[in-house]
């Protein structure tokens, strides 16, 4: 709940009011509305079939829709940010959905302590905690953030990680501990102390100091939930386990889609709204758990409805694996709505060779898209926001909606015609997902990929991509350039130190490929960077690359590029190939001759 807190603000409900507050909203209120209905159905028959110890009130019926509404944000944001679908048209509204359950947690942790209240007094008892938890609120929210930023400004400047770590224990504890004191519970003090960190300066560096204690404790909340589990009832229930897992997952799964597809979505994306959110939520079991505790839950339904819970989601992870299998089988229109998407990118990419595929256009995609226009270079860009897509599209850049992480998209803009493929953004496991398909289907098409750090070079180069380009790296030698110049170094040795610095990082910058324009009287005699692609007559063809004896002629080699496309770094034992492209470095002469000893026949 401290963590929900910390993400909740303002302007991202704003920009996200219709999918949370319509779609989030409606499902959560239509699910607890179809559990209040089922209990009056599959309950009360299963206790007049077993006894009167499995009657459930309308009470605990309450508590049992609030805990079914939730789903598991911390599972399906997982395997969405793995299949980079967080910013499709699906992965939006189900982000919507979650960011409302999320918020919907906070009232139900309210009413469910007011539900254990006799039947006269319920009205009174739910006003009187609404009452509490409004004024509660109003007191922390109005003056607590000026508290708070004064304390951890107090704090910070001790200059202590660990002091800070504690006070912020502190604060959360003793929020909690007054929320549990007014009549309230533990969960909603430490959601106020989350949103009153999220209005201070410190809100980023929190987020990273309790990141690896938020996975740790998030382990052993699910230990718990498995401690409260008796597997001797459910296998006794187990009917009613198989029961309680099947009709919520299939139901809330009809719930959401229809909801999706009544607020705009297409039919495909209806469907995978639907199997994303069809599981239980770990705050499910906190409804449950308090419920339980205020006695609103029999013990008796506690273990099959836990174990249902749990079993939803482990399937999960299946079922968003096998999403696009259930979706094409369900809905014919989605493959036709794919198919017409991909047909639009074929459409612009069909008249264009020797392209430059952008994948992703934000601003680094955006940059090299205007420098590529002056020297007339044609690029097509796929990026999947669809609001950059309709203004860039508008303004008559050629970008168009696709992922560029699936191979149907980058055969639709024309990856076996291209000339390159770069990568713009930085997302590691997108760019290998990229790097495999380029090698597998276009293997002579370079690719460069853009990271933040030099932490992934090695194992992206691996993958096959041409040149690497860490932020990092660049920013640091900019800053490097801009202070010696500063401080005197005259400017011509900056520009030779940072050069320097570059050919040390990138292969490709280890001199310059020759042009006919650059036969000028200073550049003649520079050295060079040469391609020499060895043919299936070459004598050097099964030997090493020491056994050439290049560097006796005054040449070294850069980079090998095998002929499946992927680049390696020079080694003495490299066995040579027929079409094994050699990136050799040296003057003009000497190039030659290493050139023509290669060739040989």
């Amino acid at each position: 709940m401290f963590v929900i807190g910390l993400e909740f603000n303002l302007p991202k409900l704003r920009s996200m009011r219709t999918l949370v507050f319509g779609l989030g909203l409606s499902q959560v209120v239509l699910t607890m509305a179809g559990t209040l209905l089922g209990h009056l159905l599959l309950v009360s028959a299963y206790a007049g079939v077993f006894g009167e110890a499995w009657r459930m009130d309308w009470q605990g019926a309450v508590v049992l829709g609030g805990a079914i509404a939730m789903s598991s944000t911390a599972i399906v944001v997982k395997l969405m940010a793995e299949r980079l679908e967080l910013e499709s048209e699906h992965g939006r509204r189900v982000m919507g959905v979650l960011l409302f359950q999320d918020l919907a947690v906070v009232p139900l942790l309210v009413l469910i302590p007011a539900l254990g209240s006799s039947g006269e007094d319920l009205a009174i008892a739910m006003g009187l905690a609404a009452l509490k938890a409004a004024v509660l609120l109003t007191l922390l929210l109005v003056g607590g953030q000026r508290v708070m930023r004064w304390w951890l400004t107090l704090v910070a400047r001790r200059k202590s990680e660990e002091l800070f770590m504690l006070n912020l224990l502190l604060v959360t504890l003793g929020l909690a501990y007054l929320t549990e004191h007014a009549g309230l519970s533990l969960a909603l003090g430490a959601f106020v102390a989350g949103m009153l960190v999220a209005e201070t300066e410190y809100k980023h560096q929190v987020e990273t100091d309790i990141r690896p204690f938020h996975d740790v404790l998030l382990g052993l909340f699910f230990i718990t939930i498995g401690m409260k589990l008796d597997w001797r009832p459910v296998l006794d229930q187990w009917f009613l386990v198989l029961l309680l897992t099947t009709l919520p997952l299939v139901a809330k799964f009809v719930l959401v889609a229809a909801l999706a597809r009544g607020f705009g979505a297409a039919p495909g994306v209806a469907l995978r709204t639907g199997l994303y959110l069809a599981q239980a939520g770990e705050f499910g079991f906190v409804l449950l758990t308090l419920g339980a505790d205020r006695g609103l839950v029999s013990p008796e339904w506690m273990s099959p409805i836990l174990a249902s819970m749990v079993l939803s989601m482990l399937a999960t992870p299946f079922i968003v694996m096998y999403s696009n299998r259930i979706v094409n089988r369900l809905s014919a229109n989605d493959w036709l709505m794919q198919s017409v998407a991909l047909t639009s990118i074929a459409k612009k990419a069909i008249a264009t060779e020797g392209h430059v595929i952008i994948c992703g256009y934000g601003r680094s995609g955006q940059n090299l898209a205007r420098l590529l226009t002056p020297e007339r270079i044609p690029y097509m860009a796929l990026d999947l926001d669809p609001d950059r897509v309709r203004q860039a599209a508008a303004a008559g850049q050629s970008v168009v909606y696709g992922d560029a992480a699936r191979l149907p998209s980058l055969m639709a803009a024309g990856l076996a015609r291209a000339a390159a493929v770069v990568v713009s953004y930085h997302d590691t496991p997108s760019a290998l997902k990229i790097l495999d398909l380029v090698r597998a289907h276009a293997p002579k098409v370079p690719v460069i990929v853009r990271t933040i750090d030099d932490v992934d070079i090695e194992r992206l180069r691996a993958a096959g991509a041409t040149e690497v380009v860490p932020e990092a790296i660049e920013g640091s030698l900019m800053l490097a350039s801009h202070a010696l110049a500063l401080v005197g170094v005259p400017m011509k040795r900056v520009i030779r130190i940072t050069r320097d610095a570059r050919d040390a990082r990138y292969t490709l910058l280890r001199g310059y490929f020759h042009g006919a324009d650059d036969d000028t009287a200073g550049e003649i005699d520079q050295a060079r960077l040469q391609s020499v692609t060895l043919p299936e007559a070459a004598r050097c063809l099964g030997q090493t690359l020491d056994a050439q004896a290049l560097h006796a002629v005054g040449v070294s080699v850069v980079s090998v590029r095998r002929a499946s496309g992927g680049v390696v770094p020079p080694s003495p034992e490299h066995l040579l190939a027929a079409g094994d492209t050699l990136v050799l470095s040296g003057h003009p002469e000497p190039l030659a001759l290493a050139e023509e000893k290669l060739l040989r026949g």
